[in-house]
């Protein structure tokens, strides 16, 4: 995945001295209102944070907030226990090589939107609303490099989907 210009970066408007004004006093309030930004203590602890975008295929682009899993055991433990997860946000699981990935929800307590992700950002398929504390596996459909999970309903609200991509400036790269 890489940063690619596409729409996100040519269809914004200029923002105005009220959309400055109006930028600067939601930082303001979200920087008093630290649970809205953190899922978990213990996956703030476990994992790095960092912010990907999602360009839709119905011509928006959304923000993701995102714990990264990069190691085996990072990738092992994802999401489970937690029990709930702030809207927009979601954890993205980086593998070293393409390869058909299997997931499932055991001691996962939420329902989840899952979304394999090619090499370069393409979805390949999206798993919605899993089932929590399910053994199903849950596997990709062809090799894959990423899997971005979200809170179950997440893709089809913002109309995410198999022509939809994700942007994100990889600053954590998968062990070799």
């Amino acid at each position: 995945m890489q940063k690619i210009p596409g729409k996100c970066a040519t269809d914004v408007p200029p923002i105005t001295i009220i959309g400055h004004f109006l930028v600067l006093a939601t930082s303001l309030i979200l920087s008093f209102c630290p649970a809205i930004a953190v899922a978990d203590d213990k996956l703030d602890a476990a994992f790095d944070k960092d912010v990907l975008v999602i360009e839709a295929s119905a011509h928006a682009c959304h923000r993701i907030d995102i714990y990264v899993a990069t190691s085996n055991r990072q990738r092992s433990r994802g999401l489970m226990f937690v029990r709930s997860l702030p809207p927009m946000s979601g954890m993205l699981f980086i593998y070293d090589r393409e390869d058909y990935a299997s997931m499932w929800m055991k001691n996962t307590y939420i329902p989840l939107d899952i979304l394999f992700v090619r090499r370069d950002g393409r979805i390949s398929s999206i798993a919605r609303n899993t089932e929590p504390l399910s053994l199903q596996s849950i596997t990709s459909v062809e090799p894959i490099a990423y899997v971005l999970e979200l809170n179950a309903g997440t893709a089809e609200r913002l109309f995410i989907d198999e022509k939809s991509r994700l942007m994100w400036g990889p600053t954590h790269q998968a062990p070799q």
